[in-house]
């Protein structure tokens, strides 16, 4: 196997085929890479950052709470690479930043942060139920999506509120989410 230098020169060095055949090498060397990624998290090149986060994310055993700084990364490529890690590695101290990252200026943090939480299930449903009744409208449409995922009863009545408002996306998920629940089934006696 390469040396753990020359690898993480790979990683950064711009050529994402290289960089995508380090990542692989380096998700087998183990803990012993964190406190060298954990340098390049904080790199003032965007894309050191990315490959930082993605390598972080391919660990086999991997402390998904190193990921949640990268959350709040300026980049957007970041932060989304943070949230499909921590939706692979889904963790209960991310449910916070999580629930931030819903309403990302970015349209696909916020997707992936909210399958993130859907990953998480049950213990993030409080939060995702916080931001259903009074989030902001994108946020909503994304707790709803999480929501309807997860299919717990805490989410009936404001799933039932959410089909008045004025969202189609958001009335969507709401039936979605009710008819995974069974809420919204019609029973007629023969």
């Amino acid at each position: 196997m390469p040396a753990l230098e020359s690898l993480l020169a790979d990683l950064i060095s711009g050529d994402d085929s290289r960089a995508e055949a380090a990542c692989a090498a380096l998700s087998q060397i183990g803990e012993t890479l964190i406190p060298h990624l954990r340098d390049l998290l904080s790199s003032p090149d965007a894309d050191s950052r990315w490959w930082a986060t993605r390598a972080l994310a391919s660990l086999p055993h991997l402390d998904p709470a190193l990921l949640i700084p990268s959350l709040a990364d300026s980049s957007t490529e970041v932060r989304q690479c943070a949230a499909l890690g921590l939706r692979d590695h889904p963790i209960e101290a991310a449910i916070r930043p999580l629930t931030q990252a819903l309403n990302d200026a970015d349209s696909l943090t916020a997707q992936l942060a909210a399958q993130a939480l859907a990953a998480i299930g049950h213990p993030a449903v409080e939060s995702l139920l916080d931001v259903l009744r009074s989030g902001p409208p994108s946020a909503k449409i994304h707790a709803a999506r999480a929501l309807a995922e997860i299919t717990d009863v805490r989410a009936i009545r404001p799933m039932i509120e959410s089909m008045s408002e004025d969202s189609a996306a958001l009335q969507y998920w709401a039936e979605r989410g009710l008819e995974k629940l069974g809420v919204n089934m019609i029973y007629v006696k023969p």
